[in-house]
């Protein structure tokens, strides 16, 4: 857990360094406009939301927090997943060896903070009224969805060429590609597991699914801030809203809110370390 922490606290400083270079910097992002736009876009919710989340998440873990555990390594999870973009799809920038160290810093110290947990401990700070069923069901409709329509576009290109469309932002084939590389060998089993776990009241299940539905929260935020960053970039096609995401985004939002605000521990006393 010592690992984790300094790892995270390394995360936080470059967290900051990168996305205020890429905000303040014009032309600091190379290649399409649909691309550098969406990565500004990153850079303001990493600024506003994720580094915030992250301290919180890390005061939160020093005080005993199951909470904060759970937000501390949602928001590592959220940036190893959004900065997967900057590293793998974005072109070479003056930032490409800040970002491979940030990704790098995420990554380790979510590994190692996943394996510091007591995860049993943790499912038992939930209350026994925590609605797992109905969060369980999202999740699985996540996976059917997400996954059936990234698996049924791939086929299609395979018997037709057709190439597969991503969102409404716009996205270039490599961008498309590697959002359903990672929504498919990360996301679609992650959200099938936490499902699964959660019916059987499996203790992953619960910090599993807090991971997912708090990280995602932040990926649909920045979804939606990507668009109108689109619309100002004159990216050709651009739309400032997309009318599903508020309800998928309203998703997330609900079905994370009733699963922290079950996560209580009258048991225990408040400076007893959750993890």
């Amino acid at each position: 857990m010592r690992a984790a922490f300094v790892l995270s606290l390394i995360t936080v400083a470059l967290l900051i360094a990168a996305s205020a270079a890429g905000l303040l910097f014009d032309g600091l992002y190379r290649g399409p406009a649909a691309t550098s736009s969406m990565l500004r876009a990153y850079d303001l919710v990493t600024l506003v939301v994720i580094v915030p989340a992250l301290i919180i998440g890390l005061g939160g873990v020093w005080r005993g927090s199951v909470r904060g555990l759970l937000v501390w390594l949602s928001m590592l999870a959220a940036t190893v997943y959004t900065y997967a973009y900057y590293l793998f799809e974005a072109a070479f920038n003056d930032l490409f060896l800040l970002h491979v160290a940030l990704f790098a810093c995420a990554l380790y110290a979510l590994i190692f903070g996943l394996s510091a947990i007591d995860t049993t401990e943790i499912a038992d700070r939930f209350s026994a009224r925590t609605p797992r069923r109905w969060i369980g069901g999202f999740l699985a409709l996540l996976a059917l969805t997400l996954g059936g329509m990234w698996i049924l576009a791939s086929v299609r290109f395979a018997l037709t060429g057709q190439i597969p469309v991503g969102s409404v932002l716009g996205e270039t084939d490599s961008l498309v590609h590697l959002g359903i590389a990672l929504d498919l060998a990360i996301l679609v089993p992650a959200y099938a597991m936490a499902a699964v776990f959660l019916w059987r009241r499996i203790a992953w299940g619960y910090v599993l699914a807090a991971i997912l539905l708090i990280s995602g929260v932040v990926h649909q935020i920045g979804y939606l801030i990507a668009l109108p960053f689109q619309v100002a970039a004159d990216v050709p096609g651009a739309t400032a809203l997309d009318p599903i995401e508020p309800v998928i985004a309203a998703g997330f939002l609900i079905a994370t809110i009733a699963l922290l605000g079950s996560a209580r521990s009258p048991r225990t006393d408040p400076g007893e370390s959750g993890a």
